[in-house]
């Protein structure tokens, strides 16, 4: 694979808390100089200009999954009329790991109804802290609530990223009908075509530059 076809993969990620305007200025350039697919940036930072080849992603009731559906909704509606492209919405964590699917469901449904399609709406599981059967029954309830992508992970919670037996479980799961995102935890260009061959069709790095050129990246997303 080359630098070019790897970073058609990439969703370029800057979720830091302290980012300033300045650094998401420059997060936008290097994702249009890399050749990224898209940038993913925080709610709070919108509106902001793009080049037309780059979309804009952007995350929802992130990092933590704790707010209100309403809430989310909200931010997702907002995003999308800030010219959102993608969604990045994270599910309520332990409303999965208590089995909750249905309210997983219906959390995961609020959003997709306030950002319809052509708005792509991504879920993320937290995978790395769900057992095998949680992450199934949450990649089932993002499919039901009208997904388009599962993605493993925030980058943010201390259970850990991405792993090759998630995404590979995660695409046995959706299959073709839904793609799947891997994020949090990707160092190196390796693991980057690691996660490619196990199922995933877009990656979440925030070291785009450094693993596209085989570097090994630092920091956790």
């Amino acid at each position: 694979m080359t630098i070019a076809d790897l970073a058609t993969y990439v969703d370029h990620t800057l979720l830091a808390p302290a980012a300033t305007t300045a650094d998401v200025e420059a997060a936008i350039s290097q994702a249009a100089e890399l050749g990224a697919y898209s940038v993913c940036l925080s709610p709070s930072v919108l509106p902001v200009e793009l080049p037309e080849e780059l979309k804009l992603a952007v995350v929802v009731g992130f990092p933590s999954g704790k707010h209100h559906s309403e809430i989310k909704a909200a931010e997702a509606r907002l995003a999308a009329l800030n010219h959102a492209d993608e969604i990045d919405m994270v599910i309520d964590l332990g409303a999965a790991i208590e089995g909750r699917y249905d309210a997983v469901e219906a959390d995961i449904r609020a959003v997709r109804e306030a950002a319809p399609k052509p708005v792509v709406l991504k879920v993320i599981i937290e995978s790395a802290a769900l057992s095998d059967e949680a992450i199934v029954a949450s990649c089932r309830a993002a499919e039901a609530a009208g997904a388009d992508f599962v993605k493993t992970s925030t980058g943010f919670h201390p259970a850990g990223g991405a792993s090759l037996h998630a995404v590979s479980l995660m695409k046995q799961t959706v299959g073709d009908r839904l793609e799947v995102k891997a994020s949090g935890g990707i160092r190196t260009r390796s693991d980057a075509e690691a996660m490619i061959a196990a199922g995933a069709t877009r990656l979440g790095l925030s070291s785009t530059r450094a693993i596209l050129e085989d570097r090994e990246a630092v920091g956790t997303y």
